[in-house]
C-alpha cells in the first residue's frame, strides 16, 4: 500500500519551510518603553529566541522523523526545488557565520562535513560537488 504524501502541494510545503525560517529569527529585545535593547559590548541589537537554522531542524519542522526522510522527499520531482532552496538557505547562513569570530570553527566544521566543502592539498576550500560537475562539463566539451 502506497503511503499518502505528507504535503499535497508545493505551496503547502513552501509555507512550512518559510514558517521554519521565521521561527529561527527570534525577536528583538525591547525595554519597558518599547525601545530596542542594544548589547553594550558591541552595539548590536539583542535577540531573544534566535536559533540557527539547520537541516535536522528543518526536517523536524516539516514533520519528518529524520533528515534522511527529508532527503527522500526531495527525490520527488515536484518538491525538489523547494527543498533544495531551503537547504541552500541553511548553507548560506552557515557560510556567513565563517566571518563571525564567535562561530567560525563551528561553521567551518558544518560546511566541511555537512555540505561537503573540503580543503585541497594547498589548504584552499572547494566544494567537491562543483568540481565534479565542472569535470563532467569539461569531458562533454572535449568530445
Amino acid at each position: 500500500m502506497a503511503r499518502k504524501p505528507r504535503y499535497e502541494s508545493v505551496e503547502q510545503l513552501e509555507e512550512m519551510i518559510e514558517a521554519y525560517f521565521e521561527s529561527c529569527k527570534g525577536e528583538l529585545l525591547r525595554d519597558r518603553d518599547g525601545a530596542i535593547v542594544y548589547n553594550q559590548k558591541d552595539g548590536e541589537p539583542v535577540w531573544v529566541g534566535r536559533r540557527t537554522p539547520t537541516i535536522p531542524g528543518l526536517a523536524l519542522a516539516l514533520g519528518f522523523s529524520s533528515k534522511q526522510s527529508l532527503y527522500n522527499y526531495k527525490a520527488r520531482k515536484e518538491f525538489m526545488d523547494s527543498i533544495s532552496r531551503a537547504q541552500t538557505r541553511v548553507e548560506q547562513y552557515t557560510a556567513e557565520r565563517l566571518f563571525d569570530r564567535d562561530s567560525q570553527r563551528g561553521a567551518q566544521f558544518v560546511l566541511e562535513y555537512g555540505f561537503r566543502y573540503r580543503r585541497d592539498a594547498e589548504g584552499e576550500k572547494k566544494d567537491e560537488s562543483q568540481r565534479i560537475v565542472m569535470d563532467a562539463e569539461a569531458e562533454a566539451y572535449a568530445e
